[in-house]
């Protein structure tokens, strides 16, 4: 079992920065990527940033210069820097975790966090 806490939302005006962080707890050492998810109202939840256990990095289309994943594996904490925000990265954001034991895969989010960018 892997827990995950996001913290670091708010709200913040165009062209701001936030920085989230995930602190994940538990079977840390089974944890093969993690990433960043977001789901504003009325809409799907997407893929904002993933990064693997070896530091691989992958950014939605919508964020790719904006914003930064990184993984400090000594305190299990992932982040999102995010720079130059737009009203339309308004959404709640949600820490991600993909563990393999063997061949089996299982999926761990957390309780999520609100990011609210005005214009």
């Amino acid at each position: 079992q892997v827990q995950l806490v996001e913290s670091g939302g708010g709200l913040v005006q165009a062209g701001g920065s936030l920085r989230l962080s995930c602190l994940a707890s538990g079977s840390t050492a089974s944890i093969n990527a993690m990433g960043w998810y977001r789901q504003a109202p009325g809409k799907q939840r997407e893929l904002v940033a993933s990064i693997t256990s070896g530091g691989n990095t992958n950014y939605a289309a919508s964020v790719k210069g904006r914003f930064t994943i990184s993984r400090d594996n000594a305190k299990n904490t992932v982040y999102l820097q995010m720079n130059n925000l737009k009203p339309e990265d308004t959404a709640a954001y949600y820490c991600n975790a993909v563990v393999f034991v063997g061949i089996m895969m299982s999926t761990y989010w957390g309780q999520g966090t609100q990011v609210t960018v005005s214009s």
